[in-house]
């Protein structure tokens, strides 16, 4: 057994893996080499992105990659990638039983969102947060806008080109990462 793979099942046992994927929509070319290293060292040395030019920004380029890993990986996917200025990226974890998924959004314009996922992808809004809405609702604020701030919905909109731009692009998976 490689110390690449010893290393995966030593650090999974007594966790479940969970799958996800990181989808990087727009990252500058100079900072490539940066947001690889990044996954490499929290998903292992198996990582390999292949870039492809973003059409949607001049200058920015395109990858993606699946994982294998431990409860929580996503939200350190995450909290890595924001750190690199004009990085657009997407990050998700599925659940697995009583660990609830995860979904992670950042754009520079926005920052970052996160939502927890339900089985089939869906954000899952819960119920203090939703009794929040409402409370801002009847303080006068737009029930609307306070149920799209809660799905991401101005996340989505700034990546929905990103993401058509990328569509029919394969996901490279990792498996026993972490």
């Amino acid at each position: 057994m490689s110390d690449f793979a010893r290393s995966a099942n030593t650090q999974s046992h007594g966790s479940p893996l969970l799958r996800g994927v990181v989808f990087i929509h727009a990252c500058p070319r100079a900072l490539m080499s940066h947001v690889e290293w990044a996954l490499t060292n929290l998903l292992g040395p198996g990582v390999r992105l292949e870039w492809s030019a973003q059409p949607v920004l001049s200058g920015t380029h395109r990858a993606d990659v699946g994982y294998k890993a431990p409860p929580g990986t996503a939200g350190r996917i995450a909290s890595e990638l924001r750190a690199f200025p004009g990085l657009r990226f997407e990050v998700t974890q599925e659940p697995n039983g009583a660990i609830e998924g995860e979904r992670y959004a950042c754009t520079p314009s926005l920052g970052i969102f996160r939502a927890a996922m339900g089985p089939h992808g869906d954000v899952v809004v819960n119920e203090e947060r939703l009794r929040g809405a409402l409370a801002r609702a009847e303080s006068g604020a737009d029930l609307t806008a306070e149920i799209n701030n809660l799905l991401g919905a101005a996340w989505d909109a700034e990546l929905e080109t990103f993401r058509y731009a990328g569509e029919g692009a394969s996901v490279r998976w990792m498996h026993e990462v972490g």
